[in-house]
């Protein structure tokens, strides 16, 4: 795979942070998940693929049991808020001092400096203060956040393994290691660069939910149909749009221009009583293999089983029998191969990377016996 031979540390963390170190591990890289005692697993840890060692940062045996770790990794991951791993004296000029080569990727809310970046937010926050959460929702409706998708893990997660993946092909030049300081406001903020730059162009004029691409437009939205599913509708260009029209049965001659905003409102009624005539099924029948940009909108129920996808093999399947997407892009070469086996349990893999970083098994123990590290054993029924 294309990150072989990558070894990672990451941080346990939330979201935005075990999806990026997911993301790595899925196209080949080896990554160890460093929990804090006390964690307990759950799917939302995004641990596909990945190793869990479980040990305390805030004593300093601990501490010196991460630095032997990033002593010879390529990549550590941090989701903590600015000072907190300098208090645990695991600050990037220790570590890189002790490792040249290893980049260091912190990825927070705020970023590093600036009056918020020490302290609390979640996706809804960072939203908030990228710009974005202002132009997101239906008109006459106060702005809604599409689920925690774009600043945790657009924004956050998938930017910062672009960072991470940019400071891997840098160091192949330098031999050097960076930091790599990842706000999710400015990541959110950079991936609505659209927005910026179509500014004056007439495509947000309007208020927020009026617009051709934020709902207001007949032609670029959702309907309902008649067994409570829905139809996503995005026919922009004319031609695609009289392939819409056709298919709804109606004429482009009786009807106003596709353009003309104040028709806008009464043309989604229109289109509204249409769609709610037939099933989501029927309206698959009638525009499916056609370029009326017409799809339905699928469940998670359902989205596994669709033609295309199946075609495809979008969605794999673990041992434990859970559906999740496959790691997208496909490289023709070294292609990801994610990891079909169960999550790690926290702290499963202690004592299995402790002995890889040289400890004895008297040490390993010590440690234990401590409240240093802990240790999850596997436990068989006969």
């Amino acid at each position: 795979m294309a990150l072989r031979g990558i070894t990672v540390v990451e941080l346990g963390g939330l979201a935005p942070a075990p999806f990026c170190g997911m993301v790595l591990a899925d196209f080949g890289a080896q990554v160890v998940r460093v929990d804090r005692p006390g964690t307990l697993s759950y799917p939302g840890m995004l641990a596909r693929g990945k190793r869990s060692l479980v040990v305390d940062l805030k004593q300093p045996r601990g501490a010196a049991v991460l630095r032997r770790l990033c002593a010879r990794a390529d990549v550590i991951l941090e989701p903590f808020r600015p000072g907190v791993m300098e208090r645990f004296q695991l600050g990037p000029e220790i570590l890189q001092g002790e490792n040249p080569s290893l980049i260091y990727a912190r990825l927070s809310g705020f970023g590093q400096s600036g009056r918020f970046s020490k302290v609390a937010g979640h996706d809804i926050n960072y939203l908030a203060l990228s710009g974005v959460l202002s132009r997101s929702g239906r008109s006459g409706e106060t702005p809604y956040a599409p689920l925690n998708l774009l600043a945790d893990f657009g924004g956050g997660g998938l930017m910062c393994t672009m960072g991470i993946i940019m400071a891997l092909f840098e160091r192949t030049r330098s031999g050097k290691g960076q930091v790599i300081d990842l706000s999710m406001v400015e990541g959110t903020a950079y991936l609505s660069s659209f927005l910026w730059k179509t500014q004056g162009t007439g495509l947000w004029e309007q208020p927020r939910g009026q617009n051709m691409l934020d709902g207001g437009a007949h032609f670029y939205t959702t309907y309902q149909t008649a067994d409570g599913g829905f139809m996503a509708v995005g026919a922009i260009e004319p031609q695609f749009y009289e392939l819409l029209i056709k298919g709804l049965g109606l004429k482009s001659d009786e009807l106003p221009n596709q353009m003309s905003i104040k028709d806008w409102p009464e043309m989604k009624k229109k289109f509204a009583d249409i769609f709610a005539k037939k099933t989501k099924a029927e309206w698959c029948q009638i525009f499916d293999g056609t370029d009326a940009c017409v799809t339905p909108v699928l469940t998670f129920e359902e989205v596994t089983h669709h033609g295309h996808n199946k075609d495809r093999g979008s969605f794999i399947t673990d041992t434990e029998q859970r559906v999740s997407p496959r790691p997208a892009p496909l490289l023709s070469n070294t292609p990801a191969l994610p990891s079909t086996e169960r999550d790690p349990f926290v702290g499963e893999h202690t004592e299995e990377i402790l002995k890889e970083l040289g400890f004895s098994q008297k040490e390993i123990s010590q440690l234990k016996l401590d409240n240093i590290i802990g240790i999850h054993k596997l436990r068989v029924n006969l």
